[in-house]
């Protein structure tokens, strides 16, 4: 399937139209003749195909190398839109070993292979397959195919701001330098995808898809999915457009949107499998290894989970010792140099944990640019939850490849919990409150269920150490006090922790969340007291600045995208 695809864009690099396209007639002039010819091409491996690449869109891009071994995540092939929003909101930890500062951080080189998967993977499979779809009525196939630009170019405009897309894969038109959209229009063209998909999905078609990854071909689960990405979409666009939050609560008052965690949008990595392909969630694949953890856990996330007795931290997180130097154990600045260290003073002044954690939790604070220390066998690392890990039963010890779920994690997409986290924010804009408290906790319930289900997945750990009943009770009701306590800036910090605890494994929502509200403002700031401007977006990568002439490299990440004019700004640097 991968192999089909790699064949089928080849021209383009050859023909170096990048994002323009062409047709297949064109194609045709540089067809491989060994190769199998995309007007030959199966539909069904077409979105296979393009379901493959929207889920590595999120996780970080895969492919084959030019020996042909497989290779996935990591920074070859890109993080995904996943890690890096992560990174930003503190949900993961913003790791550089040279720098601080956000513009050195985040470089136009550091998007380029989610961009290129965007246009000449998943965008230019669908274009390729709609045309032969559309011939055989295959309504189904096109449908799904809907569904996943609508969502893939939302997310660009989320990630960059204004992108090609009206003008794109136009090349027999002669236009080989599409021009920006402004991400208003996407934005619109998005909306009219999913009236459409909709449409499709309400059809009889000449055949099923042989392969949907995500509903099995449960149509009607797929038209909830399309209801709840309009409702991402339209309170997204809260800010900027009056008319937004209307159709926002029309689609609540309906019901057909998800709303049970049965029906969430996600993809179910089937796990257990290293080899080519590799099967298993990105980030287990990254850390269960014979060398130990390559990624970092934050700080800050494990600090706000253990303070409150969140039920689920033993699910996020793998704790490999229960000594943390500086906490349980002298300081060591072998194993982590900052534990003999003076925190900065702005980490002083705002009460903020700053380098190391009690009771195991061995994370990094927020752009904590230390060098790598011999640490791999001792630090926190990513649980059962979502990423198929080690349930944390108090056992200590170093991980490996083979253990836990062995990968067989999950990519939330769309759940209900967050629909519920979606009417809460509405809710509190309109100042009702009571609701806003009730879809809140709607949203922390379906969450925590949604988590304890996964104790499944690792069949070695010892589940008596998971939290009881009483427990998931006892915070909850902590949590709903706390919100009754608050002034209206502190229910919209819980609001903002909540959420972010919720999408844990998912980076797009809290990042759009901090940049559209400017909450939490409880977040660990940046290691560095001047560590430049918040990314209020991305720069546009490297490849797309120098292959079309209408795209232009913004002068910094300052700028904001089309819904994001919320004067305060993310207040944490």
């Amino acid at each position: 399937m991968k192999k089909l695809n790699r064949y089928i864009l080849i021209p383009l690099a050859v023909l170096g139209l990048f994002i323009s396209g062409c047709e297949s007639t064109e194609l045709d002039i540089t067809q491989d003749p060994n190769a199998l010819a995309p007007d030959q091409a199966s539909v069904d491996f077409f979105l296979n195909s393009i379901q493959e690449d929207f889920v590595r869109q999120l996780e970080g891009n895969a492919d084959f190398d030019v020996n042909d071994n497989w290779v996935s995540g990591g920074a070859t092939n890109g993080d995904g839109f996943n890690l890096h929003g992560m990174e930003l909101t503190r949900t993961g930890a913003l790791y550089n070993g040279n720098s601080q500062n956000y513009q050195s951080v985040y470089q136009d080189s550091d998007f380029t292979d989610e961009w290129t998967n965007a246009y000449t993977g998943i965008l230019q499979d669908i274009r390729l397959m709609t045309g032969l779809a559309e011939e055989a009525g295959q309504t189904h196939h096109i449908a799904i195919a809907q569904f996943i630009e609508a969502y893939l170019i939302v997310s660009l405009v989320d990630f960059f701001g204004d992108i090609p897309y009206s003008e794109a894969f136009k090349g027999e038109e002669g236009i080989l330098n599409p021009k920006l959209d402004p991400g208003a229009e996407v934005y619109q063209a998005a909306l009219g995808l999913l009236d459409q998909s909709i449409a499709n999905f309400g059809t009889t078609a000449s055949d099923e898809p042989g392969t949907d990854v995500f509903y099995a071909n449960d149509y009607g689960l797929w038209v909830k999915a399309a209801n709840t990405l309009k409702m991402k979409i339209y309170y997204q666009m809260r800010l900027v457009d009056a008319s937004a939050i209307a159709s926002f609560n029309a689609i609540v008052n309906s019901g057909n949107y998800i709303t049970d965690s049965s029906e969430d949008f996600q993809y179910s990595w089937p796990g257990t499998s290293a080899s080519n392909p590799d099967t298993r969630h990105p980030r287990y694949g990254f850390n269960y290894t014979p060398t130990g953890a390559s990624d970092f856990v934050s700080n800050w996330l494990m600090n706000e989970m253990m303070t409150s007795d969140d039920p689920r931290i033993r699910y996020y997180f793998y704790r490999q010792t229960d000594a943390v130097p500086g906490q349980e154990i002298p300081p060591n600045q072998e194993t982590i140099r900052c534990s003999t260290q003076t925190p900065p003073q702005h980490y002083i002044d705002g009460g903020f944990t700053f380098c190391n954690l009690p009771n195991g939790f061995w994370g990094r604070d927020h752009a904590q640019n230390d060098g790598r220390d011999p640490d791999a066998f001792f630090v926190t690392v990513w649980g059962v939850y979502p990423f198929g890990g080690r349930f944390d039963d108090d056992s200590f010890q170093g991980i490996g490849p083979g253990q836990g779920g062995l990968g067989a994690g999950i990519s939330p997409i769309l759940t209900a919990s967050w629909a519920d986290f979606m009417i809460a924010e509405v809710r509190l804009v309109s100042n009702d409150l009571p609701a806003a408290r009730a879809a809140m906790l709607n949203g922390i319930n379906k969450s925590i269920t949604k988590v304890q289900t996964f104790s499944a997945l690792d069949p070695n750990a010892d589940f008596s150490f998971a939290p009881n009943q009483a427990a998931v009770d006892s915070f909850v009701a902590a949590v709903e006090a706390a919100w009754d306590a608050a002034t209206t800036e502190g229910k919209w910090d819980i609001l903002g922790e909540q959420f972010f605890i919720a999408c844990f494994g998912n980076g797009v929502e809290p990042y759009n969340f901090y940049r559209r509200t400017g909450y939490p403002t409880t977040l660990q700031p940046n290691r560095s007291p001047n560590p430049g401007d918040f990314p209020r977006s991305m720069y546009y990568p490297s490849n797309a600045v120098n292959t079309n002439s209408n795209i232009s490299q913004k002068p910094n990440q300052t700028q904001p995208v089309f819904w994001d004019n919320n004067p305060s700004g993310p207040i944490a640097n």
